[in-house]
């Protein structure tokens, strides 16, 4: 037997021991969970053995497949923070305008005809998961663009549901009046957070915006004589459409169009904030918020401005939130709604629109067609965010930088020059 020979089996014998190793400990983590199952009626404990036996089945293989995938990650990931597929499939497709047109063609009327191929319930998720595109767009401002981190973000949702939910209960008014009002407020509560962290960011920032979105939680549930409390608002007026009277069903399906038409508005309105002066400004001050101020930027304006417009969207979200559930109270805007929409920015890709969206999609989505893993669902949900983390911590899908460049314009005799030359 040769050296190489021997060199290998020594290698196999080690994998096979570490996988092992792997699986014991699995067994081991999960033995009180899948192992243990306790009758408190009759008072009896089921040994379920055979679960345990394939948990540990089931991660042999897998820890080969994980050291793999890491191996590979360390010897060909990528250096420069750019994914080159994904640059060269955009160039693509971008360049066959043919191919561009109809992807744009397909999914149009996909998202149109929606409500009317699939259930009440479906067109209910899709709602849901639209309202998290547009709340996590709007974090996207803070969080991606300008690099302020917010974890208080459910503050201004809360701002917009109970704007218009107390509007409508004293004074009638309805969705479409309250829509601006509450997005409005919910910019001046941006701008009142914004002010006293000026100063501060990373971590300290994160802590006082998670303060503030607890502050604003805490006041809508003890001030009884203002918002109710934890009983709620009940009655809430739905969207009306010039009077009609319309049924459930019709109004889930108007409802689904409404947030349709607000979430391509947030496209373009983000869209266009980014490649503006003020979208340049902000991620100057994300990349060097000292390099950006000595080049002349206003950084108290640059920041409450995204604070601000961040808030905007979240209040929009909140009254269709309120105009939606006809219920709202202050345990729907606990830390765990900032957290997931957290969650969607960094997920998707910070600074990417349409990385947003698809975080969003299956962050939102995946949970409820899991449901037929039962207990498991989350379980199955929690690994797959585990996995994308481990393997594209820098989103599903990249913010690719955009290059500018400037050339210097011919002269007409350098340019007869140059054909004569060519001639």
């Amino acid at each position: 037997m040769t050296a190489q020979s021997t060199l290998s089996i020594r290698r196999a014998a080690s994998e096979i021991g570490r996988s092992l190793l792997v699986s014991c400990w699995f067994m081991f983590l999960t033995f009180p969970i899948m192992v243990i199952k306790v009758n408190p009626l009759e008072r009896t404990i089921d040994w379920q053995w055979m679960r345990l036996v394939w948990i540990g089945l089931a991660v042999f293989p897998l820890s080969f497949v994980w050291r793999w995938l890491m191996r590979r990650k360390e010897h060909g990931g990528s250096q420069d923070g750019e994914d080159n597929w994904q640059k060269r499939l955009g160039e693509k497709i971008r360049a066959d305008g043919k191919i561009y047109t109809a992807l744009l063609a397909i999914l149009a009327v996909f998202v149109v005809a929606f409500p009317f191929m699939f259930s009440s319930y479906q067109t209910q998720i899709m709602i849901s998961a639209l309202m998290y595109v547009m709340l996590g767009l709007g974090l996207n401002i803070v969080v991606g663009l300008a690099g302020l981190l917010d974890l208080g973000y459910v503050a201004f949702y809360a701002v917009g549901a109970y704007s218009y939910a107390l509007l409508n209960h004293h004074f009638g008014l309805g969705f479409w009046p309250a829509l601006p009002l509450g997005a409005g407020l919910a910019a001046v509560f941006g701008i009142l957070l914004g002010f006293p962290v000026l100063r501060l960011r990373g971590d300290y920032l994160a802590i006082v915006t998670l303060g503030f979105g607890e502050i604003i939680r805490l006041v809508l549930e003890n001030w009884n004589t203002f918002s109710f409390g934890p009983s709620g608002i009940a009655g809430i007026s739905r969207p009306w459409f010039f009077g009609a009277d319309l049924s459930l069903g019709q109004h889930t399906v108007f409802l689904y169009f409404i947030v349709l038409i607000l979430v391509a508005f947030t496209i373009v309105v983000v869209n266009r904030l980014r490649n503006s002066r003020i979208g340049r400004a902000w991620i100057a001050l994300r990349e060097d918020e000292v390099a950006c101020q000595a080049m002349g930027i206003d950084k108290t304006r640059t920041k409450l401005t995204a604070f601000s417009l961040g808030a905007t969207w979240a209040g929009f979200v909140g009254c269709v939130f309120a105009a939606k559930t006809t219920f709202i109270n202050p345990a729907s805007f606990t830390f765990m709604e900032s957290a997931i929409i957290l969650s969607i920015v960094v997920l998707g890709g910070m600074g990417s629109i349409i990385g947003v969206i698809v975080g969003a999609m299956v962050l939102i989505l995946l949970p409820e067609y899991l449901r037929a893993f039962s207990e498991y669902r989350m379980l199955v949900f929690g690994a797959s965010m585990v996995l994308i983390m481990v393997f594209r911590p820098q989103g599903i899908i990249v913010g690719v930088r955009q290059h500018y460049r400037f050339g210097r314009k011919e002269s007409t005799e350098e340019q007869g020059e140059r054909d004569a030359a060519s001639a």
